[in-house]
């Protein structure tokens, strides 16, 4: 008995002492049940936050997960600055993030915004989108979605003062 367990320690310790790198796991992962709370403070930072959204699709529609996106339930509760790209007289100047968010809408994302922050951004329902829906409350609507399952995913943006490079 002693034996099997020299051997096997013996084994073990060059498993760990040969590891010269990290591996690469694929988690398995099932269908997510997602809502993003974006809250900005500059609607120029909407671009990267949508990134957000593309960094959980991505990977999970190509191998080994091949997840269709009409089985990832994605909401998107929008209640910052951002709230400006989504309404329908800034078309001109934010047409590059609608489009992209009438993409993911087609996708089945949905996106949301919150009734009080239109209000104070003195919008109503018919200054938005099409794709857009809108809610009571931000606050009501996260809430909402966290206890019906879903994961809170917050977005952070930071304006980018270095290269990768510099920070290499």
């Amino acid at each position: 008995m002693k034996t099997i367990l020299l051997i096997l320690l013996f084994f073990y310790s060059e498993l760990v002492i040969t590891a010269d790198s990290a591996r690469f796991v694929e988690t398995p992962y099932n269908e997510p049940k997602v809502v993003y709370d974006f809250y900005l403070d500059d609607p120029a930072k909407m671009n990267a936050a949508l990134y957000w959204i593309r960094s959980l699709m991505n990977p999970l529609t190509e191998e080994p997960y091949n997840l269709a996106p009409e089985l990832m339930d994605i909401k998107v509760v929008i209640h910052g600055t951002e709230i400006v790209t989504v309404a329908k007289k800034n078309y001109e100047k934010y047409q590059k993030i609608v489009e992209r968010m009438r993409y993911y809408a087609s996708l089945g994302v949905e996106f949301k915004v919150c009734n009080l922050a239109a209000q104070d951004f003195d919008y109503q329902v018919k200054d938005f989108h099409e794709f857009i829906d809108v809610v009571p409350s931000a606050f009501t609507e996260l809430t909402h979605w966290q206890q019906q399952g879903y994961a809170l995913i917050t977005p952070k943006v930071f304006l980018k003062t270095k290269t990768i490079e510099d920070i290499r």
